[in-house]
């Protein structure tokens, strides 16, 4: 790490790098939120870490283990970079805050504070009390980024909304069936399914409407990679889903809402006490239609295959900003948030 650079950007050399090691932990360390730390003196790194699972240690711990019993003297002198606020309170682990004061690490910066109501500042508080100097807000926006679901679970009491969705060059979901046989209407490549099921695993629950359990019969599993089955949300009655089912399997959790009983703002806040973090909407058209006439979303993914079905049902129009658009193979992705 070069001594010439200013302050500030070793300061954002070191959070970078913190991030970096965040990422490491997605789809393990939730309902948790993905933290990386850096412990450097004089412009090295003599220790890192990352949350790697659910229930485990903590970055900060493991950052702080990481070091060589040879470097273990310099701890004292270094400074801790770490990508959210250290915890303050007893969970499946012990206080941060208490092992950073523990080990007299004198300074301590920070990318953004935590939203989860037992820290929340609280363990920002008990290293100053402690005399550590704190900086709070070192590539905030980023670190806010990394975390978008835990954050608007925590501040808006809901689960972050992906709603994704496959459809036609012409603009059409779905062909209009003419027979009761269940089954998918492939729109893109089968090589699109690993990307998909990718998606699937990062996310804790993914939702569905009765029609299309009906009439494609999926299984809603991420059987394409590896990675936990995500939390079956089906919007229907037990009783009206068909008993050959895939989703009655016992592959994944599976639990079903009548939204007619319902409201939108039911249905999320009976995910928010279940504690399902994020969820993404698979359709059909209805209930992705449902969650954007409520303006209820945070991203959109919208698959384009090389098809083109000339008459079915349509695809939602969607109004929101076009963050990224490539091509996977023969389709072509488009990714949205809500601004």
């Amino acid at each position: 790490m070069p001594t010439t650079m200013p302050k500030e950007e070793v300061d954002n050399f070191y959070m970078r790098r913190c991030l970096e090691l965040a990422e490491l932990g997605r789809q393990f360390v939730a309902p948790n939120p993905m933290v990386g730390a850096v412990l450097v003196f004089q412009d090295r790194i003599i220790g890192e870490g990352f949350h790697q699972r659910f229930g485990e240690a903590h970055a900060e711990v493991n950052a702080i283990h990481s070091v060589k019993k040879s470097d273990r003297h310099l701890i004292p002198k270094s400074t801790l970079y770490v990508s959210l606020e250290p915890c303050s309170h007893h969970g499946k682990t012990p206080p941060c805050s208490d092992l950073i004061v523990e080990n007299n690490i004198p300074k301590v910066i920070i990318a953004c504070t935590d939203s989860f109501s037992e820290v929340a500042g609280k363990g920002i508080q008990k290293l100053r009390d402690s005399g550590v100097d704190v900086k709070v807000g070192m590539l905030e926006k980023q670190a806010r980024e990394l975390n978008n679901r835990f954050f608007t679970f925590h501040e808006q009491k809901r689960p972050y909304i992906i709603l994704k969705w496959a459809q036609t060059r012409d603009g059409f979901l779905d062909r209009e069936r003419k027979h009761k046989k269940a089954e998918i209407n492939w729109i893109t490549q089968s090589e699109t399914q690993q990307l998909t099921h990718q998606w699937r695993a990062e996310e804790a629950g993914i939702l569905v409407g009765h029609q299309t359990i009906v009439k494609d019969n999926p299984s809603l599993t991420v059987r394409a990679v590896d990675g936990k089955n995500p939390v079956r949300i089906i919007l229907s009655s037990k009783d009206s889903i068909p008993s050959d089912a895939n989703i009655l399997n016992k592959d994944a959790e599976t639990i079903f809402f009548n939204i007619r009983n319902k409201s939108l703002t039911e249905l999320l806040e009976d995910l928010y006490n279940k504690d399902i973090q994020s969820v993404i909407v698979e359709g059909g058209s209805k209930t992705l239609q449902l969650f954007l006439d409520h303006n209820i979303w945070d991203e959109a993914r919208v698959l384009i295959g090389s098809k083109n079905f000339k008459t079915g049902i349509s695809a939602p129009s969607i109004r929101g900003k076009l963050t990224d658009r490539f091509t996977f193979g023969k389709d072509l992705i488009q990714l949205y948030e809500n601004a």
